[in-house]
């Protein structure tokens, strides 16, 4: 077999009748023929559906659930053919989380890399961090205003699930009095009961300090403590304040902002522990949109000029009740196009009055009456709405005025701040998601590694998935098949 050409022998697909071919690789081939002559059995049902069959067939038992099962083509065999991803336009998957490269695992390696090679940088100013000592960490700390009282802790136990006795009973027996469990102090002489199904966060009480500048010799030895007992990492808490995080792999020298050893679950967004927290890694935010609030501004708001669920005009509606309230006492006319109308007035309608309140007349077949009340806004009351409704259906009818905004937070990026400080080759792992095929395999063949990501790269460590014969590759970076 050459290996520049792919040989299909005894093709009997569809209406194929026992066909042997050679086509030449890395070539743009066209098969042309008549109607019924077997071109698409041949190219997609024959040689594509092989080629998918066996790269699924490298994948996981988790990701094989979601691309299905693929049946092997009536065929004798083909050879010199590499495993084939076809990316369709018209995508059934509606989860948000799911992309191309999570599915097919190519994520997975790729924050493996990160993780494995990158180079964190302060997410403030950009320098590159290091390693802090305890020296340094002890300065940072005495830096805080004298009378600062302090709790030196050793987080132990991060997010994790359980109720954790042994690890308090541990701690007793090492002569240790106090925890903070959650962000509440308890002493270990007490019954400390946690729910078992729901992640807890565990800190050892090391020490308690008020900063004086005789405090210095002891304060270093329990950082001292609580680094070797959590790691690397020591938190100080500022008792009535915040928590400072401190460690000694990896801390800004300008900024003291500090993160924990890097790891793949650090670049996910589908993971709290690299997820941006305000859009918890989706990257956009659902937002009510003003343009399908007022579709045509040049109508009125009596013309129906405002397109809103539980803000029509017909009839004697409590929306009525609202805007005339609203005309009366900001002085415009429901029957002034909309686009006409000054823009603090068009900014009350939406948003409300504020603490302002309205006189509202509430008209019925019983009679007529007047009471007062703030006007919280069209798009306020849409969102409030959509927050707390349990009904499916006003969720569906409230989202066809939303439109989705990138979060402001991560840019769309759907990584908090410290995952995309990381970058290999000076960029972040968002920025190399960017690329077409095209540049990710020219950066990465252009890629000159340093002397830790040289390191890191040949250090065998326990591998971060199970090997797999078709993980090993051949030297053109195709996947190999016994």
């Amino acid at each position: 077999m050459s290996e520049k050409n792919i040989v299909v022998k005894g093709a009997r697909e569809h209406n194929l009748k026992n066909i042997d071919v050679t086509i030449p690789r890395d070539k743009l081939v066209v098969i042309t023929g008549l109607s019924g002559s077997g071109k698409s059995s041949l190219a997609f049902d024959t040689i594509y559906a092989e080629g998918r069959r066996r790269y699924v067939e490298s994948l996981s038992s988790y990701a094989r659930m979601f691309l299905g099962q693929v049946d092997k083509p009536d065929v004798d065999s083909i050879d010199g053919l590499s495993p084939a991803i076809s990316i369709d336009q018209k995508t059934t998957s509606q989860n948000p989380r799911s992309t191309v490269g999570t599915v097919t695992e190519i994520y997975d390696y790729l924050r493996l890399l990160y993780a494995r090679i990158g180079t964190p940088h302060c997410p403030v100013c950009g320098r590159a961090i290091e390693q802090q000592s305890i020296d340094q960490i002890v300065d940072q700390v005495l830096e805080f205003e004298e009378g600062t009282k302090l709790l030196i802790l050793a987080p132990i136990v991060k997010a994790k699930k359980g109720e954790h006795a042994k690890i308090f009973e541990k701690a007793r027996k090492d002569g240790y009095t106090r925890v903070r469990v959650d962000g509440e102090i308890y002493t270990l002489d007490e019954e400390i009961t946690l729910e078992k199904n729901k992640k807890h966060t565990i800190e050892i009480v090391v020490d308690r300090l008020v900063i004086k500048p005789s405090i210095r010799s002891r304060l270093a030895d329990s950082i001292e403590t609580a680094s070797k007992l959590a790691d690397g990492i020591t938190v100080v808490n500022v008792i009535g304040d915040k928590d400072y995080i401190f460690s000694q792999k990896y801390a800004c020298p300008i900024h003291g902002g500090s993160m924990d050893e890097l790891s793949p679950r650090m670049f996910s967004f589908n993971n709290p522990a690299g997820a941006c927290p305000k859009c918890t890694g989706l990257g956009v935010f659902m937002k009510i949109d003003e343009a399908l609030i007022i579709p045509d501004s040049t109508k009125s708001i009596r013309q129906g000029g405002i397109k809103a669920s539980g803000w029509a005009m017909e009839g004697s509606t409590i929306a009525l009740m609202y805007m005339e309230s609203l005309s009366e006492k900001y002085g415009f006319s429901l029957d002034t196009p909309i686009c006409e109308l000054p823009k603090d007035v068009i900014h009350k309608v939406l948003y409300g009055t504020g603490t302002e309140r309205l006189k509202l007349v509430r008209r019925s077949e019983y009679g007529s009456g007047t009471y007062e009340t703030t006007f919280e806004g069209i798009v306020n009351n849409l969102e409030r709405r959509f927050r707390e409704t349990k009904s499916a259906w006003i969720k569906e009818e409230i989202e066809s005025y939303m439109s989705s905004i990138p979060c402001d937070e991560c840019a769309g990026k759907r990584l908090s701040r410290e995952s995309l400080s990381v970058t290999v080759g000076g960029i972040n792992i968002s920025e190399f998601c960017d690329f077409s095929i095209v540049e990710a395999l020219n950066f990465l063949d252009e890629l000159e590694l340093s002397e830790r990501g040289v390191r890191h790269a040949v250090r065998r460590r326990k591998p971060a998935y199970p090997p797999r014969d078709a993980d090993r590759l051949v030297s053109n970076g195709s996947p190999v098949y016994s």
